[in-house]
């Protein structure tokens, strides 16, 4: 299914949301028939999708001058976060505020608030952001992603001066592992895509929020047929992931699965195997001579052909910072060699008072 409705600027939105409203109403599943649209359950689902677009803000950070995810985030940042408490609690994508000296919060009426982080969870992804000053909004009500059906429209949102809401189909709702030590349940695949999605709210039709953008994809469908076209899209991050860590989030900054072995890798799948794709300086992997192009073949014993084998496996040999064995490929050749991992929250700067 296709969205008839492209994302538009937030001056708009009023218009937009009632076309929105009109077309989630009407939608049901395949083999259903859908019935004209009943005025008051119009009425009320347009304003639940307008206060849910109300309840998404711009997020502005600046992280730490010497921040290690500088390299590959920059220092100056750019997103968007979702109001869920009424305390100023903004819900956003991690890397968006990780190592972060300066927070800004952005309504759409361009007016700035300042905030501070109050957690980001590497098992996750979610970075959680606490207004300094009153809000005026009310907040986005929380969803259940794992009752999604497939092809169901859903609603996009941005925050900020520039924000935007469009609709989107879910394609596919999947396991996700990153070549960057990351893997994740029930991911959420979108589309069409979003190029504004670091942060931004997905919305079910009653105005719910159900995830956070994280990604741009080439392909989120994932399991198409080989002769099938790639369908690019975005993957959001389930807010069901989060509902069993908010407490832990909000008092100790973390989730006690983000305390885990790191490496300092980024892996492909390639040809059936696993490929280096980069080695981050003077990570574990770096200090033990772990080269781009080399073929991981094993860690700990367990071979590995696929990133999320190579993460889990991992994460669950033991304390997170011990000697990890990698059996490789290098010209061909087998090698071994002894990484030493380290924590991951202990490598991360914080800004004084953080």
């Amino acid at each position: 299914m296709k969205s008839p409705l492209p994302a538009v600027s937030a001056v708009t939105w009023t218009a937009l949301l009632a076309l929105l409203a009109a077309w989630l109403l009407t939608w049901s599943p395949p083999g259903f028939a859908a019935d004209l649209p009943d005025p008051g359950a119009l009425a009320a689902r347009s304003l639940a999708l307008q206060r849910a677009h109300q309840a998404v803000l711009g997020v502005q950070a600046i992280a730490l001058d010497d921040a290690r995810s500088n390299a590959n985030l920059g220092r100056a940042r750019s997103g968007s976060g979702v109001l869920i408490g009424a305390d100023g609690l903004v819900l956003t994508i991690g890397y968006l505020v990780l190592e972060a000296e300066q927070v800004q919060l952005v309504r759409d009426d361009g007016r700035d608030v300042p905030a501070r982080v109050l957690g980001y969870d590497v098992a996750t992804g979610f970075g959680l952001v606490q207004a300094l000053a009153p809000l005026d909004l009310a907040p986005a009500p929380l969803g259940v992603a794992a009752g999604l059906a497939a092809d169901e429209p859903l609603m996009i949102a941005s925050g900020g001066e520039d924000g935007a809401v469009s609709v989107a189909s879910l394609v596919s709702r999947r396991p996700f592992s990153g070549n960057w030590e990351y893997h994740i349940e029930g991911a959420l695949f979108t589309a069409p895509p979003r190029r504004d999605h670091s942060g931004a709210g997905l919305f079910n039709p009653a105005g719910e929020l159900v995830g956070i953008g994280s990604l741009l994809v080439a392909d989120a469908q994932g399991d198409r047929a080989v002769e099938q076209p790639r369908r690019s899209g975005n993957m959001f991050v389930p807010v069901d992931l989060l509902l069993p860590i908010l407490d832990e989030l909000r008092r100790q900054g973390r989730s006690a699965a983000s305390q885990r072995a790191w490496l300092g890798l980024n892996c492909v799948e390639q040809d059936g195997g696993l490929r280096v794709l980069r080695v981050n300086d003077d990570s574990p992997a770096d200090v033990a001579g772990l080269q781009p192009g080399d073929r991981i073949l094993r860690i700990d014993g367990t071979e590995v052909r696929a990133l999320a084998t190579l993460w889990q496996t991992l994460w669950a040999g033991g304390a997170p910072e011990r000697e990890v064995t990698l059996e490789i490929e290098r010209d061909r050749l087998p090698r071994t060699l002894k990484v030493y991992s380290v924590d991951r929250i202990k490598t991360l700067r914080h800004a004084e008072g953080i």
